[in-house]
Protein backbone atom coordinates (compact mmCIF):
# COMPACT_ATOMS: atom_id res chain seq x y z
CA UNK A 1 0.00 0.00 0.00
CA UNK A 2 2.48 2.74 -0.78
CA UNK A 3 1.53 6.16 0.04
CA UNK A 4 -0.18 5.00 2.75
CA UNK A 5 0.97 6.80 5.51
CA UNK A 6 0.79 10.14 3.66
CA UNK A 7 -2.84 9.38 2.93
CA UNK A 8 -3.44 8.82 6.44
CA UNK A 9 -1.72 11.65 7.25
CA UNK A 10 0.68 10.48 9.97
CA UNK A 11 4.16 11.41 11.37
CA UNK A 12 6.98 10.07 9.60
CA UNK A 13 8.21 8.51 12.58
CA UNK A 14 7.65 7.18 15.72
CA UNK A 15 9.33 6.00 18.78
CA UNK A 16 8.46 3.07 21.34
CA UNK A 17 10.01 2.67 24.88
CA UNK A 18 9.19 -1.04 25.69
CA UNK A 19 10.88 -1.04 28.96
CA UNK A 20 12.48 -4.34 30.04
CA UNK A 21 11.64 -6.94 27.36
CA UNK A 22 13.45 -10.52 26.71
CA UNK A 23 15.80 -10.61 23.66
CA UNK A 24 14.02 -12.96 21.39
CA UNK A 25 10.83 -11.10 21.74
CA UNK A 26 12.41 -7.96 21.20
CA UNK A 27 14.13 -9.60 17.47
CA UNK A 28 10.64 -11.08 16.77
CA UNK A 29 9.00 -7.78 17.09
CA UNK A 30 11.48 -6.14 15.38
CA UNK A 31 10.55 -8.62 12.50
CA UNK A 32 7.35 -8.03 12.62
CA UNK A 33 8.04 -4.59 11.95
CA UNK A 34 10.51 -4.52 9.36
CA UNK A 35 7.65 -5.83 7.21
CA UNK A 36 5.35 -3.65 7.89
CA UNK A 37 7.84 -0.22 7.16
CA UNK A 38 9.13 -2.26 3.91
CA UNK A 39 5.07 -2.33 3.11
CA UNK A 40 4.63 1.07 3.84
CA UNK A 41 1.35 -0.27 6.28
CA UNK A 42 3.68 1.30 9.80
CA UNK A 43 5.81 4.53 10.23
CA UNK A 44 9.41 4.13 10.75
CA UNK A 45 10.01 2.94 14.52
CA UNK A 46 12.63 3.43 17.12
CA UNK A 47 12.83 0.74 19.53
CA UNK A 48 14.09 1.54 22.61
CA UNK A 49 14.77 -1.45 25.11
CA UNK A 50 16.42 -2.95 28.43
CA UNK A 51 17.02 -6.42 28.23
CA UNK A 52 17.77 -8.95 30.96
CA UNK A 53 21.32 -10.35 31.19
CA UNK A 54 21.87 -11.98 27.20
CA UNK A 55 25.17 -12.23 24.72
CA UNK A 56 24.60 -11.73 20.91
CA UNK A 57 26.85 -12.90 18.16
CA UNK A 58 26.85 -10.99 14.74
CA UNK A 59 27.04 -13.20 11.42
CA UNK A 60 30.88 -13.07 11.31
CA UNK A 61 31.61 -13.56 15.25
CA UNK A 62 34.32 -16.31 16.00
CA UNK A 63 33.55 -18.30 18.98
CA UNK A 64 37.34 -17.43 20.07
CA UNK A 65 35.60 -14.30 21.71
CA UNK A 66 33.91 -16.26 24.39
CA UNK A 67 36.46 -16.34 27.18
CA UNK A 68 33.94 -18.09 29.27
CA UNK A 69 32.79 -21.64 28.03
CA UNK A 70 29.39 -21.23 30.19
CA UNK A 71 28.27 -18.46 27.96
CA UNK A 72 25.36 -19.36 26.12
CA UNK A 73 24.80 -16.60 22.64
CA UNK A 74 22.42 -15.85 20.52
CA UNK A 75 23.41 -15.76 17.24
CA UNK A 76 21.57 -13.24 15.32
CA UNK A 77 21.79 -11.37 11.33
CA UNK A 78 23.52 -8.51 12.14
CA UNK A 79 27.16 -7.35 11.56
CA UNK A 80 29.94 -7.54 14.12
CA UNK A 81 30.83 -10.03 16.91
CA UNK A 82 29.47 -11.27 20.14
CA UNK A 83 28.86 -8.47 22.55
CA UNK A 84 26.39 -8.15 26.11
CA UNK A 85 23.21 -7.00 26.84
CA UNK A 86 22.04 -6.23 31.03
CA UNK A 87 20.02 -4.13 32.63
CA UNK A 88 20.89 -0.42 32.67
CA UNK A 89 22.14 -0.41 29.30
CA UNK A 90 20.06 1.55 26.57
CA UNK A 91 19.15 -0.37 23.97
CA UNK A 92 17.85 0.86 20.47
CA UNK A 93 16.22 -1.01 17.77
CA UNK A 94 16.06 1.62 14.52
CA UNK A 95 13.56 0.60 11.63
CA UNK A 96 14.49 2.64 8.99
CA UNK A 97 13.89 2.86 5.49
CA UNK A 98 17.07 2.93 3.92
CA UNK A 99 15.67 2.74 0.19
CA UNK A 100 14.09 5.83 1.21
CA UNK A 101 17.26 7.68 2.25
CA UNK A 102 19.85 6.74 -0.95
CA UNK A 103 20.54 2.75 0.13
CA UNK A 104 23.53 4.19 2.02
CA UNK A 105 24.41 1.36 4.90
CA UNK A 106 27.43 3.23 5.84
CA UNK A 107 25.47 6.90 6.65
CA UNK A 108 23.46 4.60 8.58
CA UNK A 109 26.31 3.76 10.89
CA UNK A 110 27.79 7.17 10.84
CA UNK A 111 24.16 8.40 11.79
CA UNK A 112 24.07 6.39 14.81
CA UNK A 113 27.17 7.00 15.74
CA UNK A 114 26.71 10.80 15.72
CA UNK A 115 23.55 10.28 17.56
CA UNK A 116 25.18 8.02 20.85
CA UNK A 117 28.20 10.86 20.86
CA UNK A 118 25.49 14.26 20.71
CA UNK A 119 23.48 12.37 23.82
CA UNK A 120 26.96 11.23 25.38
CA UNK A 121 27.74 15.13 25.20
CA UNK A 122 24.51 16.23 26.76
CA UNK A 123 25.11 14.20 29.99
CA UNK A 124 28.90 15.83 30.02
CA UNK A 125 31.10 12.61 28.70
CA UNK A 126 33.04 13.50 25.57
CA UNK A 127 33.33 10.69 23.06
CA UNK A 128 34.29 9.93 19.60
CA UNK A 129 34.70 7.60 16.75
CA UNK A 130 37.43 5.05 16.51
CA UNK A 131 38.90 5.13 12.73
CA UNK A 132 37.93 1.59 11.51
CA UNK A 133 36.28 0.42 14.37
CA UNK A 134 32.30 1.19 14.18
CA UNK A 135 31.30 2.20 17.34
CA UNK A 136 31.75 5.22 20.13
CA UNK A 137 34.76 5.67 22.66
CA UNK A 138 35.45 7.37 25.45
CA UNK A 139 39.28 7.92 26.76
CA UNK A 140 37.98 5.62 29.37
CA UNK A 141 36.58 2.57 26.98
CA UNK A 142 34.28 2.13 24.10
CA UNK A 143 30.73 3.64 25.57
CA UNK A 144 28.42 1.75 23.00
CA UNK A 145 28.23 -0.81 20.41
CA UNK A 146 26.59 -1.05 16.82
CA UNK A 147 25.65 -4.01 14.89
CA UNK A 148 22.76 -3.18 12.39
CA UNK A 149 21.03 -5.68 10.05
CA UNK A 150 18.82 -4.71 6.83
CA UNK A 151 16.45 -6.49 4.71
CA UNK A 152 14.70 -5.39 1.84
CA UNK A 153 16.76 -2.20 2.78
CA UNK A 154 14.93 -1.70 6.12
CA UNK A 155 17.27 -1.43 9.47
CA UNK A 156 16.85 -3.78 12.25
CA UNK A 157 19.16 -3.75 15.36
CA UNK A 158 21.40 -1.01 16.04
CA UNK A 159 22.90 0.34 19.22
CA UNK A 160 23.98 -0.32 22.79
CA UNK A 161 24.45 2.83 24.83
CA UNK A 162 26.10 1.02 28.45
CA UNK A 163 24.15 3.43 31.06
CA UNK A 164 24.40 2.10 34.40
CA UNK A 165 24.87 -1.33 33.52
CA UNK A 166 27.03 -3.66 35.59
CA UNK A 167 30.49 -3.75 33.41
CA UNK A 168 31.62 -7.20 34.98
CA UNK A 169 29.66 -9.56 32.27
CA UNK A 170 31.82 -7.42 29.62
CA UNK A 171 35.07 -9.48 30.95
CA UNK A 172 33.16 -13.27 29.48
CA UNK A 173 33.86 -12.02 26.33
CA UNK A 174 36.04 -9.83 24.32
CA UNK A 175 33.53 -7.01 23.18
CA UNK A 176 32.90 -6.77 19.43
CA UNK A 177 35.79 -8.98 19.19
CA UNK A 178 38.61 -6.75 20.49
CA UNK A 179 41.31 -8.61 23.24
CA UNK A 180 41.17 -6.77 26.32
CA UNK A 181 38.42 -4.19 25.25
CA UNK A 182 38.09 -1.51 27.97
CA UNK A 183 34.23 -0.66 28.59
CA UNK A 184 33.01 1.65 29.84
CA UNK A 185 29.32 3.47 31.04
CA UNK A 186 28.15 7.06 31.97
CA UNK A 187 28.16 6.56 35.17
CA UNK A 188 31.49 4.64 35.53
CA UNK A 189 33.05 7.94 33.89
CA UNK A 190 30.87 10.24 35.83
CA UNK A 191 31.00 8.98 39.22
CA UNK A 192 27.37 9.01 39.85
CA UNK A 193 24.21 7.99 39.09
CA UNK A 194 22.70 8.45 35.70
CA UNK A 195 18.85 8.20 35.09
CA UNK A 196 18.15 5.83 32.50
CA UNK A 197 14.54 6.78 31.77
CA UNK A 198 16.38 10.19 31.30
CA UNK A 199 18.85 9.23 28.59
CA UNK A 200 16.16 7.30 26.78
CA UNK A 201 14.32 10.26 26.41
CA UNK A 202 16.98 12.44 24.89
CA UNK A 203 18.23 10.05 22.95
CA UNK A 204 14.70 10.02 21.42
CA UNK A 205 14.44 13.54 20.96
CA UNK A 206 17.55 13.40 19.74
CA UNK A 207 17.43 10.72 16.91
CA UNK A 208 13.50 12.49 15.69
CA UNK A 209 15.86 15.50 15.10
CA UNK A 210 18.71 13.96 13.29
CA UNK A 211 16.02 11.71 11.04
CA UNK A 212 14.45 15.19 10.23
CA UNK A 213 18.14 16.67 8.86
CA UNK A 214 18.21 12.73 6.59
CA UNK A 215 15.67 13.89 4.08
CA UNK A 216 14.29 10.75 1.71
CA UNK A 217 15.61 10.88 -1.57
CA UNK A 218 12.68 11.70 -3.95
CA UNK A 219 11.07 9.24 -6.37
Amino acid sequence: MPGQLKKAGLKEMMVSNCGTMDYRAAYELQECLVAEVRDDIRRETLLLVEHPLVYTMGRSGSEGNILDPSVEVVRINRGGDVTCHCPGQLVGYPIINLGRRGKDLRRHLRFLEELLILAAAEFGVPSYRVEGRTGVWTDSGKLASIGVGVRHWVTMHGFALNVSNDLAAFRRINPCGIEQCPIASLESILGREVSLREVSTRVAMLFEELLDEWQPVKE
